[in-house]
């Protein structure tokens, strides 16, 4: 299916699409997480990414960084090292983007190729090997923010996009009209990057690789799980509130309220 180059809004890949560069905002606005199990390399990063601007949460195991975005609720990016005692970055980027589509900058070690070129493929969207420089890390952190934009609303514990509608991400649930309701994992993943892009179109072939990376599964699936989350969020049956459908290109998430 062609997607239409003109059309400004559409979202075929990060680097497509109304972007907000980080800059022209406060950086406070972004929420990083940063996971590793050496202390020094934990205290030089949470310092360099503080004196920036961004707020930062810590964890030194994978385990430790589940319990921080069980009670932080998801971050704008995550930097994760990969070789971690218990469970590793690979396991905890698998764990996270079961059911968020979370940016993720991998720590690795200078001779890695292997882990660096199966991070990339599966998980990451950039990596920076040790020893690395603070600016060298600063500046890849303000390139993948780039790159995949603004979130459009504002990510916490809980995330709310309005008097009837709220997202808990990490517990893969969302209070519609007052009441929870349990998703499974890929509603809450398509969800997230619906969101994520509040306002534009995202492809139907974007969200088919985000969703399904490693399979081929074909746009009827991706229909049946978009029927499903429109009957749990929207606020009457039948109705296309929170998600349109463009015909033959995708799908669009309601604009946040300051861009209404």
């Amino acid at each position: 299916m062609m997607a239409d180059p003109a059309h400004s809004a559409r979202v075929e890949d990060w680097n497509m699409g109304a972007v907000q560069d980080p800059s022209q905002e406060a950086n406070d606005f972004y929420r990083i997480l940063v996971v590793d199990d050496d202390q020094s390399i934990l205290h030089l990063l949470r310092e360099k990414l503080r004196i920036e601007g961004f707020q930062v949460f810590s964890a030194a195991s994978g385990s430790d960084a589940l319990s921080v975005i069980q009670k932080q609720g998801l971050p704008h990016l995550a930097i994760f090292d990969i070789h971690m005692p218990g469970m590793d970055g690979f396991e905890l980027a698998e764990e996270v983007q079961g059911y968020s589509d979370l940016p993720i900058i991998f720590l690795t070690a200078v001779d890695d190729e292997s882990a660096i070129v199966q991070g990339l493929e599966l998980y990451a969207e950039d990596y920076i090997t040790k020893p690395f420089s603070p600016r060298e890390l600063i500046a890849r952190v303000g390139r993948v923010l780039r790159r995949i934009g603004d979130f459009g609303y504002r990510l916490g514990a809980l995330t709310r996009i309005d008097d009837h509608l709220t997202v808990d991400f990490a517990h893969q649930q969302i209070s519609v009209g007052g009441e929870w309701v349990s998703m499974g994992p890929k509603e809450v993943k398509l969800l997230y990057i619906l969101m994520r892009n509040a306002g534009r179109t995202v492809t139907s072939n974007f969200l088919l690789r985000r969703l399904w990376p490693m399979e081929e599964v074909f746009e009827d699936t991706l229909r049946v799980h978009v029927h499903r989350l429109r009957r749990k969020i929207e606020p009457q049956s039948g109705e296309h509130y929170y998600i349109q459908t463009e015909r033959g290109v995708g799908y669009r998430f309601i604009n946040p309220p300051s861009a209404r």
